[in-house]
């Protein structure tokens, strides 16, 4: 049996707005993996490793994006807004995922 493989964050379900998404994203944000790099065909240890390092990354800054220094804040914010526009427009709504976890 082939293991299972992540279908990148471009193909991910709700535009993206998955906790892999999330820790693809930050990883971005730290500089870890390039913009450019959507994980696609990464295997869940790949994607463990990775949220490792972008824990270790957000320990330094107490897990605030209000500690970061102004750079990584800046990408932090334009990535984040970024992910929310391309999630909408796939439609994915915030609303209906709050709905789901009452």
């Amino acid at each position: 049996m082939e293991p299972k493989r992540y279908v990148g964050i471009d193909k991910d379900i709700n535009g993206g707005m998955t906790d892999t998404g999330k820790i693809i994203r930050d990883a971005w944000v730290f500089g870890l993996i390039a913009e450019t790099e959507t994980c696609e065909g990464w295997l869940a240890d790949g994607i463990e490793e990775l949220w490792r390092r972008v824990d270790a990354e957000w320990e330094k800054y107490g897990f605030l994006v209000g500690n970061l220094p102004d750079d990584l804040r800046e990408r932090f914010m334009r990535i984040h807004a970024q992910a929310l526009d391309r999630a909408k427009a796939a439609g994915w709504d915030a609303e209906d995922e709050l709905a789901g976890d009452a």
